[in-house]
């Protein structure tokens, strides 16, 4: 059976990281058996990077590489229909919310107006972890941040980018529905690893008051969170 190995859930989402939920959210709209490993420890995982998957014999990391393999390995037709130009649209948006995660990220472990709510939530739903183990990874994030470049913005200005993020999202989502219609496909299971992971955050960030504001995101995330949930 292929194994799913990602960071813990947080607030009641499956993963508290938008990439290792995007994977497990897939993984349960294509109907697809698999069994789920939390770990913090990602030495072992391939580019030191969770998530990752075991396939048998066969150890697959990256997000978008787990589901194209997953998606051919198992000859998943969740995106057969989709048109050249809604695959180019899923393209374009998977790389959005790759900006997304970095500003996500930050609010979570460089913006002390909420760094110490994040803390506490993993200290109090994950007793293995330690103070001094979360300040040790606060300062590794920095770095990332810094040379990434959103270390280099004010916290306002880091959030502002996040928000156009998600008021450029509000424009693709629709009322009803999924994005490419009434059945959910992968780029569904991507923009919920990373709403979900703000909107059920129960820290009040300017992320989440923006997703908030956009009742088609709520709606959106709900509904994809009833089909992986349970």
């Amino acid at each position: 059976m292929l194994t799913l190995y990602s960071y813990p859930g947080l607030f009641g989402v499956a993963d508290n990281n938008g990439y290792g939920l995007k994977v497990f959210a897939f993984l349960r709209l294509a109907g697809v058996a698999f069994k789920h490993e939390h770990i913090f420890d990602a030495s072992k995982a391939p580019r030191g990077q969770l998530p990752y998957i075991v396939d048998d014999c066969e150890t697959v990391g990256d997000s978008e590489t787990i589901i194209a393999h997953v998606i051919c390995t198992r000859g998943l037709t969740i995106d057969t229909a989709l048109s050249p130009a809604q695959r180019a649209q899923n393209l374009l948006i998977t790389r959005m919310l790759d900006d997304l995660y970095w500003v996500m990220s930050y609010s979570r472990w460089k913006d002390e107006r909420y760094w110490g709510a994040f803390r506490d939530a993993l200290l109090r739903e994950h007793p293995s972890l330690t103070a001094d183990s979360l300040g040790k990874a606060k300062e590794f994030n920095a770095q990332r941040y810094h040379y990434q470049g959103i270390g280099r913005y004010e916290p306002d200005a880091a959030m502002a980018r996040g928000i156009a993020d998600l008021n450029a999202l509000a424009t693709i989502i629709p009322a009803s529905g999924y994005v490419h219609g009434v059945k959910p496909t992968s780029i569904d299971a991507g923009i919920y690893g990373f709403i979900a992971n703000i909107y059920f955050y129960d820290i009040d960030t300017p992320l989440k008051r923006c997703v908030v504001a956009h009742e088609n995101i709520v709606r959106h995330c709900g509904a994809v969170h009833e089909a992986v949930s349970g």
